[in-house]
Parts: structure tokens; C-alpha cells; sequence
């Protein structure tokens, strides 16, 4: 029973994070900040990746490692954020970490949705079926170029003003 609220809980905090991110990166691709949709995302991000290491499992999975790089990118972007308030090169390293966090949610949200979804895992039963890795590879490619609307955007340094 605890094992389902755990799932509940990190499919909630999942939730909330990935809509937040989309909060955070429609401002940066607008050269905006929102600071309530940085700090929601964050918090989110860092609690769904935590979350993830209380379910059982046994040896390194996949969804371990993606946990892991989430949280080294999230570290990173927390300190440019928090601690370098963004000056300087931290404005573009936060925007490629917070993006790239991001990135591995929705892709850990595509892969359980194959997986979980009855319909889906009919047609792509396993995570190297041609249907996900197309789908995987979208969904890449639309970070990526998101991205680096984002970075040329928000991620330029502005100009000093004297």
C-alpha cells in the first residue's frame, strides 16, 4: 500500500514539475524570467528525481542513471541560479541544465507512457521498438532546437549597461 502512495506522490510531484518547465522555458525562449515557474520547477525536478531512489530495485536500471544526470544538471542550475544569480557565462550553463532537466523528465514521462499505457506497449513493447525510438528521437530533437531558441534568447549575456 505505501509502495502506491509512493507512486502516486512521485507521479504528482512528476507532473508538476514537467508543467513547470514548460512554465520556465516558455520565459526563457521569450528572454523572460519567471521566478515563481524557476523555483516551482526546480524544487519539482530535484523531488521527482529523489523520489525515483525510493522505489525497489535491484542493481543500476536505466531510470537510475537518468535520476542521477537529472540531479547533477539540477545542482548545476540551482548554483547558477541561487548562488551565481545567473552572471555572466551561469545565465547560459542554467539554461542548458535547466532545459536539459527538463529534457530527461518528459523523456522518462514518453517511455513510461509506452510502457505503462496498454495501447502503446501493444504497438512498442520495448524501449528499442522503432515506434519509441522515433518518438524518443522527436522528442529530442524538439529540446534540442527549443533549446537553442532558449540559450541565443535568455542564455546571451546582456549588454553592460553604463
Amino acid at each position: 500500500m505505501a509502495l502506491q502512495y509512493l507512486t502516486l506522490a512521485h507521479i504528482v510531484i512528476s507532473i508538476a514539475g514537467i508543467a513547470s518547465g514548460f512554465g520556465l522555458l516558455s520565459g526563457l525562449i521569450s528572454d523572460t524570467l519567471f521566478p515563481r515557474w524557476t523555483n516551482v520547477f526546480l524544487a519539482t525536478s530535484i523531488a521527482t528525481s529523489v523520489t525515483g531512489f525510493f522505489f525497489p530495485f535491484h542493481g543500476i536500471t536505466p531510470g537510475i542513471a537518468i535520476g542521477v544526470i537529472s540531479l547533477i544538471a539540477l545542482a548545476v542550475a540551482c548554483y547558477a541560479y541561487y548562488v551565481r544569480r545567473l552572471n555572466g557565462v551561469w545565465r547560459r550553463v542554467f539554461v542548458i541544465t535547466a532545459v536539459m532537466a527538463l529534457y530527461l523528465n518528459v523523456f522518462v514521462l514518453v517511455a513510461q507512457l509506452f510502457q505503462k499505457n496498454p495501447a502503446l506497449a501493444e504497438i512498442a513493447p520495448d524501449p528499442s521498438s522503432p515506434l519509441q525510438v522515433v518518438t524518443q528521437a522527436v522528442v529530442l530533437g524538439v529540446f534540442v532546437w527549443l533549446g537553442i531558441i532558449a540559450v541565443r534568447r535568455f542564455g546571451a549575456v546582456p549588454a553592460r549597461q553604463t
